[in-house]
C-alpha cells in the first residue's frame, strides 16, 4: 500500500486543469510567488490562479497539496549544486565547491532559505545523489562508521547553516523605519559599557550578523562565508589528524 505522500488521485485530471498542465509547470509557477511574495504567503490558491486553473488541478498533480509543491520547489536549490563527481582526488576542493554552489543557488531565489534550513518538508525534494556524493566526499577523507554519520550531519549543517542566516529577509511590517531604528541603536551604542564593540563599529556596522540591518541578499558577507567554509574543512582535517595520532575520529 501507498503511503498517503505517494497516493494519487483516481480519475482524469479536471478539465479546467487543461491537457498542457504539467507539474513542473507548477513548480515554476509556485517557485515565482515565493521568489516575488516570500514563504509563508505561498498557497496553492495562489499558484492556481496565475496558471488560470481551478486549485483541484493542482491537486490532481499534486495529492498531498502545498507540503508536495513545497518538496519539489526544493530541488531548484540542490539542482546540480554538488560538483563533479568523484570527489575522491581532492575532498577539500569537492566540500568547497559544494558550499559555495550551493550559496549561489540560494542567492538566486533567496525566499526558500528558511524552507531548506527549518522545514523537513523540504527533504523530499533532495535527490539522493547528493546524499551519496557527500558521503563519498568523506569516505575519500578518510572517516569510517559510525562516524562519517556526523560529519555527514556536520557538512549538511554546515552547507545550509551560514546561507540562511546570512539571506534571513526584512520584516515585512515597514522594513525601511524598522532599518533605520535598528542602525539608529547600534550606533548610539556607548563605548565604556562595550568597549570593543564601539572600537570595530565602523568595521561590524551592517556587515556582521547582529549588529546589521540589511539582509545579506543585498549585503551579503562573503568574506565570512569564505572563512566559515576554511573553518568546516580545517576541522575535519583536524578531527582526523587526531585520529591518526591515535584518537577515535
Amino acid at each position: 500500500m501507498k503511503r498517503k505522500s505517494e497516493a494519487k488521485p483516481r480519475g482524469r485530471p479536471p478539465k479546467d486543469s487543461a491537457d498542457s498542465l504539467t507539474r513542473e509547470q507548477i513548480v515554476k509557477t509556485a517557485l515565482e510567488l515565493i521568489d516575488e511574495k516570500g514563504l509563508e504567503t505561498f498557497s496553492l490558491r495562489d499558484a492556481a490562479r496565475k496558471l488560470n486553473v481551478y486549485p483541484t488541478a493542482l491537486y490532481w498533480h499534486f495529492a498531498v497539496g502545498r507540503n508536495a509543491v513545497l518538496g519539489e520547489v526544493a530541488t531548484i536549490a540542490f539542482h546540480d549544486v554538488a560538483p563533479p563527481f568523484p570527489p575522491q582526488e581532492d575532498w577539500r576542493g569537492w566540500l568547497r565547491g559544494l558550499l559555495e554552489r550551493y550559496r549561489q543557488s540560494l542567492q538566486r531565489h533567496p525566499n526558500i532559505a528558511p524552507l531548506l534550513g527549518a522545514q523537513l518538508v523540504s527533504n523530499s525534494g533532495i535527490n539522493p545523489l547528493l546524499v551519496e556524493q557527500i558521503l563519498a566526499a568523506l569516505k575519500a577523507a578518510g572517516f569510517e562508521a559510525p562516524r562519517i554519520v556526523d560529519a555527514y550531519n556536520a557538512v549538511v549543517a554546515a552547507m545550509i547553516g551560514y546561507v540562511t542566516l546570512e539571506l534571513a529577509p526584512m520584516p515585512d511590517d515597514d522594513p525601511v523605519d524598522w532599518a533605520a531604528e535598528l542602525e539608529d541603536r547600534v550606533r548610539a551604542l556607548p563605548a565604556e559599557d562595550y568597549p570593543l564593540l564601539v572600537e570595530h563599529l565602523d568595521l561590524l556596522s551592517n556587515k556582521a550578523f547582529i549588529v546589521r540591518w540589511q539582509s545579506g541578499r543585498v549585503n551579503p558577507l562573503t568574506g565570512g562565508f569564505e572563512l566559515y567554509v576554511d573553518m568546516v574543512i580545517a576541522g575535519l582535517e583536524g578531527i582526523l589528524s587526531r585520529r591518526k595520532d591515535g584518537a577515535a575520529a
